[in-house]
């Protein structure tokens, strides 16, 4: 028998979310639709629903609007089934009922991130831990203590060992065998670089060494030195070099291939920075195909730098992106619907209302608050004066009468901001909430977000079930 499930909305919503749910036929599930005696859904708390709902009809779960406050496990004690949120827009319920009704699963991930801090020995051990703390709150596993030619390291030693009292994983990163060699004797976990001359150094500490080609584009090379650790019985970690763009980057991803299918059970690492530190795009996108590629040829380690400007967020990506390809090549699926945080420019579905669906919202309006909608026609902003739509927010302004209300129209301002940039880029806009920028946002909005004025409560009528 299919679960039964009431939803609770209100009168604004209601004719759009029949029509959604009728749309979803065959559901999965028998519903019915209780408008509670309010216009706009937006605006439910669960008090509200405590005071006016009598019972919830015979249903085995009752679904909320996404943007209802208040205590849901109270709602649930209290009439013995579960409540639930819906998404914060009712034309999200489809997808909401696919894999949406049941998250994906993001915990796990089978690639070990390397972040490393180029410039440490120019660091005070402060400066260090406190980079390494960003970092491992960005993702990463192991910090990298990034040695500079011809620049004295004298604590080193002291840095690797301030780290792992944080409770770190260390590699140190240098050309000099003999920053190597301290490194490993003061107990860091990898090495960065071993070729086939330097693998002595691996005979005289404990630590896993990564292995580089001998030449600019050997594979051959990288294969004789893997081949002398194997005959040792040392573990060690492969990498053929990801090369820049117009420098290799091609022959360089071919390299990767070609070592898989050589050694099915090699460790490899690839290195990113080549690509995103050199490149003058958005490295989401870069570092997202790169760790598609990481998923396809079971690559098992990255490591990744943040020196650039624009490459300051990489870390997080790098997380973000492996754990969506783990979740798909594990539901063998595209590396679709697992979640949004990788889209930061453009929304899968920025505009789930139409023109004509805004205007027969606004034309059902009976007060004066503000509601602020985007379709691919442009901004609209209605209340129960009527509506306007412009692409561009000062031709709004004059016509919504506030030059005497200065706290009112500094808020639509900002709103009206937020539904521009929405609007230019393809992106969800909800009025009275941040744009959702991802894991691309590197700084997040203040508690002023809270203290909007309290005299013109607003909310998208379109939002919730």
């Amino acid at each position: 028998m299919p679960e039964s499930i009431l939803f609770l909305t209100g009168r604004l919503a209601e004719p759009s979310l029949r029509r959604v749910l009728e749309g979803m036929h065959p559901a999965p599930f028998e519903h019915k639709v209780l408008p509670l005696s309010l216009q706009v859904a937006g605006l439910m708390t669960a008090e509200m629903i405590l005071r006016r709902l009598p019972d919830v009809a015979g249903a085995g779960r009752v679904m909320v609007p996404g943007r209802c406050r208040g205590d849901l496990e109270q709602l649930s004690s209290h009439f013995g089934v579960p409540f639930v949120r819906g998404p914060d827009d009712l034309k999200d319920l489809p997808r909401f009922f696919g894999r949406g009704a049941s998250p994906p699963d993001l915990s796990r991930h089978d690639v070990r991130i390397f972040a490393e801090i180029v410039d440490a020995p120019n660091m005070g051990i402060d400066a260090i831990l406190e980079q390494a703390a960003a970092y491992r709150t960005a993702g990463a596993d192991v910090i990298d203590l990034g040695c500079l030619p011809q620049t004295p390291f004298p604590h080193l030693e002291e840095s690797v060992s301030a780290l792992h009292g944080s409770g770190f994983q260390v590699s140190v990163d240098s050309m000099e065998t003999d920053e190597l060699l301290r490194g490993g004797r003061a107990g860091a976990e990898f090495l960065f670089s071993l070729k086939a001359d330097t693998l002595w150094v691996a005979d005289e500490v404990g630590s896993i060494p990564i292995l580089v080609p001998s030449r600019p584009g050997s594979l051959r090379s990288l294969l004789r030195a893997i081949e002398t650790m194997d005959k040792k019985g040392r573990p060690c970690i492969a990498d053929p070099i990801l090369d820049p763009i117009h420098f290799g980057f091609t022959e360089s991803l071919v390299r990767y291939r070609d070592l898989r299918k050589k050694l099915p059970q090699v460790q490899i690492l690839m290195g990113t920075g080549n690509l995103t530190e050199l490149t003058d795009a958005d490295t989401l996108g870069m570092q997202t195909l790169l760790m598609g590629i990481v998923s396809e040829l079971r690559i098992t380690n990255i490591l990744t730098t943040q020196v650039s400007a624009h490459a300051s967020g990489v870390v997080a990506e790098a997380d973000s992106a492996r754990r969506m390809m783990f979740a798909a090549r594990e539901a063998r699926d595209l590396p679709r619907n697992f979640g949004d945080s990788l889209l930061a420019l453009h929304a899968t579905d920025p505009f789930p209302w139409s023109a004509e669906e805004i205007a027969a919202t606004a034309g059902q309006l009976k007060d004066p608050s503000f509601r602020i909608q985007i379709s691919p026609e442009g901004i609209h902003i209605y209340n129960r004066d009527g509506m306007r739509r412009a692409k561009d927010p000062f031709m709004l302004f004059p016509d919504l009468g506030l030059e005497q209300d200065g706290s009112h129209a500094f808020y639509l301002g900002v709103e009206l901001a937020r539904a521009q940039i929405a609007w230019q880029l393809g992106k969800r806009y909800v009025q009275d909430r941040e744009l959702d920028w991802g894991v691309g946002a590197l700084r997040q909005g203040s508690a002023a977000e809270s203290q909007r004025p309290p005299p013109s409560p607003s909310a998208e009528t379109g939002a919730g079930s």
